[in-house]
């Protein structure tokens, strides 16, 4: 099955004015990287998103997210999101903010 590109479109014009987006298609889908780095992205019907470990415990208890998990492995700090979760513009833009906010802190720590 191929990515929900109504998603990719809602997400491309929600990110249209941040710096440093770039998208590459991975996983059988699209990922967007900040610069260079992957903060969230659209695998099949669902929003991926990365997070704090810790954050990801917390929204998982929410309706609509599960761990993201395509080869038997869940990926520590995503979640994947089913439309239930972002269907309005005003959530999805919370969730892609969470995945920017994440790789802000991440990387500031890194320096």
């Amino acid at each position: 099955m191929p990515y929900n590109t109504d998603l990719e479109e809602h997400i491309a014009e929600a990110v249209a004015g941040w710096r440093g987006m770039e998208k590459k298609k991975m996983f059988g889908g699209l990922c967007y990287l900040v610069n260079g780095n992957m903060c969230f992205g659209v695998w099949k019907d669902f929003l991926i998103v990365r997070m704090a470990a810790e954050t990801a415990r917390e929204k998982l208890k929410g309706k609509g997210v599960r761990q993201f998990d395509i080869t038997g492995k869940p990926m520590k700090g995503w979640v994947m999101v089913d439309k239930s979760a972002w269907g309005k513009n005003k959530e999805l833009i919370n969730w892609l903010d969470i995945g920017k906010s994440h790789l802000t802190t991440s990387c500031r720590m890194l320096y």
